[in-house]
């Protein structure tokens, strides 16, 4: 889509992307050559897949406050934590199958409007990938950052970044 949209001639004048997306936005601010995000993200992929080859969960959380979610995951026997908040009543919880889905009954029972299993294949955003994290790093050090004058927004720092200094893999 950002190709085809600077073939129109539209710019962006800021890149901003969750996750995997964020990849995108440091490709599209032209921070990181495309050739080695490419290469980063299949090994990030790769990584999750061994750190967590099966199990793990997801859920939406809509309706709730944080802290009764952070409560309800600290008194959940297993790994469950916040995994992503992403506006006031919508938080997602990720970790082990079975204790997310305790946790997400907890929820209910607390208030919760809604909780929502998602389809993913793991517990993204979870400290049970935190191996495959390290073993990204290299791959990580290895990136030829640049400057811009296209600002991203960091998914670690929430700051607009331009120089290649800057930049918290």
């Amino acid at each position: 889509i950002w190709s085809v949209l600077r073939e129109k001639g539209l710019e962006s004048v800021v890149n901003a992307g969750l996750s995997l997306g964020e990849y995108a936005a440091l490709v599209a601010s032209g921070v990181m050559t495309p050739e080695d995000a490419f290469r980063v993200v299949a090994k990030r992929g790769e990584y999750m897949q061994e750190a967590v080859p099966t199990g793990g969960a997801m859920a939406a959380v809509l309706g709730l406050e944080v802290e009764t979610i952070e409560k309800i995951c600290m008194e959940t026997p297993g790994l469950v934590e916040i995994a992503n908040d992403n506006c006031p009543g919508q938080t997602v919880i990720s970790g082990e199958a079975e204790a997310v889905r305790l946790a997400g009954e907890a929820m209910k029972a607390a208030g919760a409007k809604r909780v929502a299993m998602l389809n993913v294949s793991g517990p993204f955003h979870s400290s049970m990938l935190k191996g495959a994290g390290e073993r990204l790093e290299p791959e990580l050090q290895r990136v030829r950052w640049l400057d811009s004058d296209i600002p991203y927004v960091s998914n670690t720092i929430a700051e607009l970044i331009r120089d290649k200094e800057k930049i918290t893999p």
